[in-house]
């Protein structure tokens, strides 16, 4: 078979995906080792049989629902291409909005940032690759987690973040940051989207966050006062019906200046405040 008649066949195969031939190219180019634009400017190349077999194989698994950026192994985020696995929640185009609103606060050359959860390590890389002076300490609370954030900050020889294990502020050493960013678990434990769709597969404890999804965040408002310099800010996600219930969390820990953007689908996404002394 051709290049082009494997991906109509598999886009078929994949309707109910709404990217159903992007998700044929993603796995397509995977197995064969070249980008899309191969794809799309060989369509005619014949493909053997074993890597027939292999993206079949591929693509019955993402029939099933396993998200591609598991099956390939990566997910492009901010500028970075990153390594990610079924332990960390795979980087969404959503979260990019805390980057964009995190390098735009009126922080010093040499800021010191915490990010909290930071699974891929996709926030404190992003920022790490823009502002080459700031301080960043990224951790998270899962080994193999910590493991893949370190692989990817070596990768990109980001020699201003530091990756090692905390249970969010509980192995921190006593310091005080300019900027403490997170991507939180926020969903409700009794969602049903959790059983629908590429969510399905990634680790819960990276999504559930108890029975209203604001236990974390409640946890982060709190305790962020006491690792807040005096004019830091706190910058998070949440979900698109949250941010009322969050700009309440950020007031009465005392924070000012609190704000929720909206992502660019028009929803309530993140929240910041500033907590002055």
């Amino acid at each position: 078979m051709t290049i082009a008649e494997l991906l109509q066949a598999a886009a078929e195969a994949n309707q109910h995906s709404d990217t159903a031939l992007l998700d044929s190219e993603l796995l397509l180019g995977h197995v064969l080792g070249v980008e899309r634009t191969h794809l799309k400017t060989w369509p005619e190349r014949n493909v053997d049989d074993a890597v027939q077999r292999r993206f079949t194989h591929l693509m019955q698994r993402r029939v099933s629902g396993e998200p591609v950026a598991y099956l390939i192994g990566t997910q492009g985020f901010w500028t970075l291409e990153l390594e990610v696995s079924e332990a960390t929640l795979i980087p969404r185009p959503e979260t990019e909005l805390l980057v964009e609103v995190a390098l735009d606060l009126p922080l010093s050359v040499q800021a010191a940032v915490l990010d909290l959860g930071t699974g891929t390590g996709a926030i404190a890389l992003a920022l790490a690759s823009e502002r080459k002076q700031w301080r960043i300490t990224a951790v998270d609370v899962q080994a193999p987690a910590v493991d893949l954030a370190e692989r990817n900050r070596q990768r990109y020889q980001l020699d201003n973040v530091t990756v090692f294990y905390s249970n969010w502020f509980a192995e921190i050493p006593a310091q005080q940051f300019d900027l403490i960013v997170s991507n939180p678990p926020y969903i409700e434990q009794s969602d049903p989207h959790l059983t629908q769709g590429d969510v399905r597969f990634e680790p819960a404890s990276a999504l559930v966050s108890g029975i209203d999804g604001l236990d974390d965040l409640r946890l982060l408002a709190q305790q962020s006062a006491s690792f807040l310099a005096n004019a830091g800010w706190l910058l998070v996600e949440h979900g698109f019906d949250q941010g009322g219930a969050v700009r309440e969390l950020f007031e009465i820990n005392g924070f000012s200046q609190i704000e929720t953007r909206l992502d660019l689908n028009g929803l309530e996404r993140i929240t910041l405040g500033c907590l002055r002394r």
